[in-house]
């Protein structure tokens, strides 16, 4: 199997099923949400378990919106993962603040709707080690991400960032290679995209994505 030219993140993992067809596509990132309002939210305890398995064989990510302290400790000591997503309203500092306290590599996130939201993206790059662009949810919306919201992928076509990143929000197998194509992303992010209902994650549509960055 020839190697991913796109990195990939496999988000919101919850069982072994979802766990290997992750790695069997060679997903880069693996990543576990520790948020009480999401359908994929875990314990620490069950993502340390669900890794300690496999570590080594694809980098472990744990997401959270605007975690406190105690939150962060929590996860570190039982998942140990390799990088902290931050998915709220976290200013620089406290992502710097993250990354010092942890040791851990931080990923932004960053919502999108239209090319102004792209404006304060500076300020992220010395704060942390990923952006990660996502879809802006619906004002309705009850979760800050997972939502399945995408946006105009061109906005990030052809821009430079001092930083790593990631494409995220509305990504499925069946236009995950057009979103690559458009934003230039040299890295995907997917979660409810590869569900068959909320926090579902289907074995079988994690290797359809998969197979169809590859092929991007």
């Amino acid at each position: 199997m020839s190697v991913p030219r796109i990195a990939s993140k496999i988000c919101g993992l919850s069982t072994p099923q979802a766990v290997t067809a992750a790695l069997d596509g060679q997903a880069a990132y693996l990543g576990f949400i520790f948020f009480p309002a999401s359908p994929r939210d875990i314990s620490p305890e069950a993502a340390g378990a669900l890794t300690a398995p496999v570590r080594g064989q694809a980098q472990v990510v744990a997401v959270s919106v605007d975690p406190s302290d105690a939150l962060i400790d929590q996860i570190m000591t039982h998942l140990r993962p390799d990088l902290i997503q931050l998915h709220g309203a976290e200013p620089p500092a406290r992502v710097a603040a993250i990354g010092q306290r942890t040791g851990a590599r931080t990923i932004k996130v960053i919502p999108v709707s239209e090319a102004a939201d792209l404006a304060g993206v500076s300020a992220y790059e010395s704060a942390a080690d990923h952006l990660m662009f996502e879809g802006r949810p619906p004002k309705d919306a009850t979760l800050p991400g997972g939502v399945g919201a995408r946006f105009d992928w061109t906005l990030l076509s052809g821009r430079r960032f001092s930083r790593p990143w990631f494409l995220a929000g509305g990504l499925d197998p069946w236009n995950v290679a057009e979103a690559i194509s458009l934003s230039g992303a040299p890295a995907v992010d997917v979660s409810s995209g590869v569900e068959r209902g909320p926090g579902l994650k289907d074995p079988a549509l994690i290797t359809a994505f998969l197979d169809a960055v590859r092929r991007a």
